[in-house]
């Protein structure tokens, strides 16, 4: 609606973790420095955890992008399964025909297809999201899992991706075995005011803003405001920067202040927006 108003290709704020509009924090950065030195060391597992719209799919994104020709990919989203059935969606994912079969047949039928991925120098990699509702019993199942090898490679990589809870999870005593097949966990933190500052400006320039004056215009105190309400967490800078950019083309103007950020989080929450991301400061 905005984007010809203030000269954008295309909606510079949206809530889908594309990788294009990735900023490269410090801790984005080292996370996505991980994920590659995991995967291509071959090291079987590699945990990545943060605080929920912090921005761990659009690094896991962003990687697969950089390196898409070198690998074969399966993502599981639901992860509420048992392990049986969580295998049935690998395997279908990877796209193996398993109809009908039983749990055997499966990891032979998965093993064989790994085999050919690796003769063919493709890297397999399994990329589990919201790993914090694993359960202990499907967990020991995927590290059995990354037992599928070579004498000197494992076949497949599991990368597990979860809110902070993983972390305690897999700190617990009965998934010793488990953790010591992680090279370290990776944390994504939130983004520091400065940090928030570019993160909106490199949107904005992916979105096709010059920095000419037919652009936006935040001003310092937009900017403080805007990292005050968020916490620095993307999802919602990326929610109120939105409706930020709709307010000030409503109001026919292009300079977006602390002002129009306030009239915007009170718009949100009017909307009903869960307590728990409401982080206004007292006016």
């Amino acid at each position: 609606m905005y984007e010809d108003f203030f000269g954008l290709s295309e909606l510079p704020f949206n809530v889908t973790p594309d990788p294009r509009f990735l900023y490269r924090s410090t801790s984005h950065r080292d996370a996505l420095a991980y994920i590659t030195y995991g995967i291509f060391q071959r090291k079987g597992f590699i945990a990545v955890t943060g605080e929920v719209g912090v921005g761990k799919t659009t690094v896991v994104n962003a990687f697969i992008d950089l390196f898409r020709p070198s690998l074969e990919v399966a993502f599981i989203f639901s992860t509420k399964f048992p392990f049986e059935q969580i295998l049935y969606l690998v395997c279908k994912d990877f796209g193996i025909e398993v109809e009908d079969k039983n749990k055997a047949q499966m990891l032979i039928m998965l093993n064989e297809f790994l085999i050919t991925q690796y003769q063919n120098n493709r890297n397999t990699v399994l990329i589990i999201d919201e790993a914090h509702n694993l359960s202990p019993d499907v967990l020991e199942e995927l590290r059995m899992l990354s037992n599928l090898e070579t004498r000197d490679r494992k076949l497949l990589q599991i990368m597990m991706v979860g809110q902070p809870e993983l972390e305690t999870i897999l700190n617990m005593n009965e998934m010793r075995q488990l953790r010591q097949r992680i090279p370290g966990i990776c944390r994504i933190t939130t983004l520091g005011r400065d940090e928030v500052e570019q993160y909106i400006m490199t949107r904005l320039r992916v979105a096709g803003s010059n920095g000419g004056g037919g652009g936006p215009h935040f001003t310092r105190d937009a900017f403080d405001e805007i990292y005050h309400y968020s916490g620095g967490i993307p999802r919602l800078i990326n929610v109120l920067s939105d409706r930020l950019l709709l307010i000030g083309y409503v109001s026919n103007t292009r300079t977006l202040d602390g002002r129009l950020v306030r009239e915007g989080i009170r718009d949100i929450q009017s909307q009903n927006v869960p307590a728990g991301e409401r982080r206004i400061r007292p006016m």
